[in-house]
């Protein structure tokens, strides 16, 4: 067993993981570095491990322990695909990095999703290997982690046949437990004019005018949104304004504005949008439509729910304390797991604040000490 909980195991996992490039693209989770790195990076692994493995049909990799019809425990949900390069220098070397703080693991992606991959996995090899869980528990890769959408974590629900009691989120979070976060939408608002050169304004339908009241409208909206007490309020953004066509002297005759919806636990992208289009109209003749873009529910887990007390018990069992609790900014799969009435938590190695920076890096410390919270986790839940 403790060839598995140790640095040296663990830096080698992280090194694999981060010299294989999984980063997000058009493609989101279909891309096929991504796809590769489930099948050919991570699967190979589980299997040379000997554990009970599958692929579904959305390229995630499903594991698990335990009876197969038994009482479904406990779902563990990691993650492959990393943000973009970006600027980062050597983004996929995985260099080893020794300081007067101790080693860290540097590169893309492995303070949000891989070291939280490594960590868990290695528990969940020690865990299946090494005892005969009562309850079925699952570890799950998905090929999702930077998509804004719920779409990799439905399609392995499905495939799973049947929810959890419980689901551990695993990015990074300092070790500490994510309680929840608000979720967002995306709203595609279009408006139609007509076009018509510069020189005879009258004879066009300026769309330009109906950005204008859009835009005003919507600054009303946001300044009465609903609140929740721990995560605050609700939003409404617009990340994106452009016009068409795109030629000299012409009335613009098509305009296209994008909207961040921030959500609360509870509300749901239907009613919202319902809700907007009545809000976000334009003064005739312009017309103006709203479509839904991807969206991620909302999260809110009581600080005393069945879940906490139970991994209270389950750190507890083997001398680990218990850490704290926040509310997060971004939006993963929490809301969804919470939605579909599964108690969850987002809990990693890795600090938040390294995400998508040109210096991203994990303590190996750090890591180790995780993956024995994990290995707590999996062994209380697997009875």
């Amino acid at each position: 067993m403790n060839d598995f909980i140790s640095a040296p195991l663990l830096i080698d996992w992280m090194q694999r993981f981060v010299r294989r490039p999984s980063e997000q693209s058009e493609a989101m989770e279909q891309d096929p570095a991504i796809q590769s790195f489930v099948r050919d990076e991570a699967k190979p692994l589980v299997d040379e491990l000997g554990l009970r493995n599958r692929l579904d049909g959305f390229g995630n990799l499903i594991v698990e322990a335990g009876p197969e019809n038994g009482e479904f425990a406990l779902a563990a949900f990691a993650y492959a695909m990393t943000h973009p390069r970006s600027t980062m220098q050597a983004p996929f070397a995985g260099e080893l990095i020794d300081t007067p703080q101790g080693q860290f693991i540097r590169g893309r992606g492995i303070s949000e999703q891989k070291s939280s991959l490594a960590a868990s996995l290695a528990a969940f090899a020690v865990f299946a290997r090494n005892a005969t869980p009562r309850r079925r528990v699952a570890w799950v890769l998905l090929t999702a982690g930077e998509t804004g959408r719920h779409d990799a974590i439905d399609a392995a629900m499905k495939e799973m046949g049947s929810k959890p009691r419980y689901a551990l989120v695993m990015t990074g979070s300092n070790g500490e437990f994510s309680l929840g976060n608000r979720g967002r939408l995306d709203i595609e608002v279009i408006i139609e004019g007509k076009p018509a050169h510069s020189s005879t304004p009258h004879k066009g339908i300026d769309v330009t005018r109906g950005v204008e009241q859009v835009l005003r409208k919507a600054a009303g909206i946001n300044a009465d949104m609903p609140k929740h007490p721990a995560l605050g309020s609700a939003s409404l953004t617009c990340t994106s304004i452009r016009t068409w066509p795109e030629a000299t002297h012409t009335i613009q005759s098509r305009a296209r504005l994008v909207y961040d919806r921030r959500l609360l636990p509870g509300e749901t992208p239907e009613a919202v949008i319902e809700h907007l289009r009545d809000q976000l109209r334009v003064e005739p003749p312009l017309r103006c439509s709203l479509e839904r873009g991807p969206f991620m529910y909302g999260a809110a887990l009581d600080p005393k729910a069945e879940l906490m007390v139970e991994l209270e018990a389950a750190l507890g069992a083997q001398s680990l304390a218990m850490p704290k609790t926040y509310f997060a900014d971004g939006a993963l799969d929490l809301g969804y797991l919470q939605h579909r009435g599964v108690q969850a938590v987002k809990w990693g190695s890795g600090d938040p604040a390294q995400f998508h920076t040109d210096n991203e890096q994990v303590s190996v410390a750090d890591v180790v000490l995780m993956t024995k919270r994990f290995l707590a986790a999996y062994r209380h839940f697997g009875g």
